[in-house]
């Protein structure tokens, strides 16, 4: 557990938490769809007649009722669901934007693939004869810089904004970014997270030909398996997960409710292979043993680890193989991918809101549709039903394409 000085200055409270995910608009329908194990994957007809038909999709999400008309249609899903996100956060922390010093809150938000559904739909108006038709808001809305930049304007504050782009661990760096400017004295204030909406022709036909999705069209719902034996890829899946971080000093003076303590970060890059993990694992061993030594945490403190868990068999194995290294068998592994599909950037934002949120609640959510567990995978992963333990120290892990690996550990309020 982290005991120094310099640690403890380190250490930085989630005071606030926003999701709009697969698994539902705000934090209490998201754990409590979290905690059911039941998938929301389902066929999507706007995927109709692709070999790869189905997907993760935010239920009822409505932009012009949640943002405005107005402001809605100059914005690619991408960002409306991060904005949208990032208001439930503050708003959960108890902040007031009137009244906070503007120039001393950030914002970091992790996004890997920018406004697709923009680009091909303007693609197609360009290449149907009608170049003249092309939005002038193109750019703007396709720009994968813009999400910090908008939620920055929507928040109206004047600190520092960026994107971190390292694909499916973009969510997580982005948390590692916000501690680490909290830490330097940079902001006093940090909204970040991640964001990602590609579920788009193009894009679920690229990553279907590259073999990395699900095949299960006769059973979209069981179809995401994280450590299954029977594992055939990820569904994809769209959402926004957005913290409110804040020096735990800081928030402990202003009476905040902390769901959990952001104490360690760890990163590594496997410099293997563009998109599949490094087989033996030892990039994320790195970055795990990284973010245990940043904590102060010995391996054997750990109960929980949210695992990266993408359903796919490189991945899974790979990961494990990693978690096995660090911790035996010790903490209850879950992958909360079962239930959300994969969120690609947001993914390690939204999977660290679930560690956060299963500390509070000493819960380890199950991993949905294992019916047998790969033989090969040693660690203890938690199915059928969740788990009820007392819960101290946890871990999330992300990973990504072109070799990023990324860990965080988190402790309780």
């Amino acid at each position: 557990m982290p005991g120094s000085s310099a640690r403890a200055e380190r250490t930085v409270t989630i005071s606030g938490i926003g999701l709009v995910t697969p698994a539902g608009i705000g934090v209490e329908a998201n754990w409590e769809r979290i905690r059911s194990g039941v998938s929301a994957a389902a066929t999507d007809p706007e995927l109709a007649g692709l070999a790869v038909d189905f997907s993760c999709r935010v239920p009822g999400f409505d932009a012009n009722a949640l943002l405005g008309r107005r402001t809605a249609w100059r914005l690619d899903r991408f960002v409306q669901l991060a904005i949208v996100a990032a208001r439930q956060a503050v708003a959960d922390a108890g902040l007031d934007r009137e009244t906070w010093d503007s120039t001393r809150v950030g914002v970091v938000i992790g996004n890997s693939l920018g406004g697709t559904a923009t680009v091909e739909a303007q693609h197609r108006t360009y290449y149907g004869g009608a170049p003249d038709e092309v939005s002038a808001l193109m750019i703007p809305m396709a720009m994968v810089n813009m999400v910090a930049g908008y939620v920055a304007m929507d928040l109206r504050v004047h600190g520092p904004s960026l994107v971190t782009a390292t694909a499916c661990a973009s969510g997580a760096s982005a948390l590692g970014v916000a501690r680490d400017w909290l830490a330097g004295g940079v902001c006093d204030i940090v909204v970040a997270g991640g964001t990602e909406s590609a579920i788009s022709p193009a894009t679920l036909t690229g990553l279907s030909r590259m073999g990395a999705l699900s095949a299960r069209r006769d059973d979209p719902a069981a179809a995401s398996r994280p450590f299954a034996a029977d594992r055939d890829g990820f569904v994809a899946a769209e959402g926004a997960g957005v913290l409110v971080l804040e020096r735990a000093r800081d928030a402990a003076a202003r009476g905040a409710r902390g769901y959990a303590h952001l104490v360690g970060f760890g990163a590594s890059s496997d410099a293997h292979h563009a998109t599949a993990p490094d087989p033996d694992g030892t990039g994320v061993t790195r970055a795990l043993r990284t973010a245990l030594a940043d904590a102060g945490v010995a391996p054997d403190e750990v109960d929980h680890v949210n695992a990266h868990g993408t359903s796919t068999p490189m991945n899974d194995l790979t990961e494990a193989r990693a978690l096995h290294r660090v911790f035996g068998s010790r903490p209850a592994v879950t992958s909360t991918k079962g239930v959300t599909g994969h969120t690609l950037a947001a993914a390690g934002a939204v999977e660290a809101a679930y560690t956060a949120l299963a500390l509070r609640h000493g819960v380890v959510p199950p991993t949905a549709n294992v019916r047998t567990l790969d033989p090969e995978i040693a660690v203890d992963v938690v199915t059928g039903e969740a788990r009820t333990k007392p819960l101290r120290v946890a871990v999330s892990t992300s990973l990504g394409f072109g070799g990023h690996n990324a860990a965080l550990v988190l402790t309780a309020a």
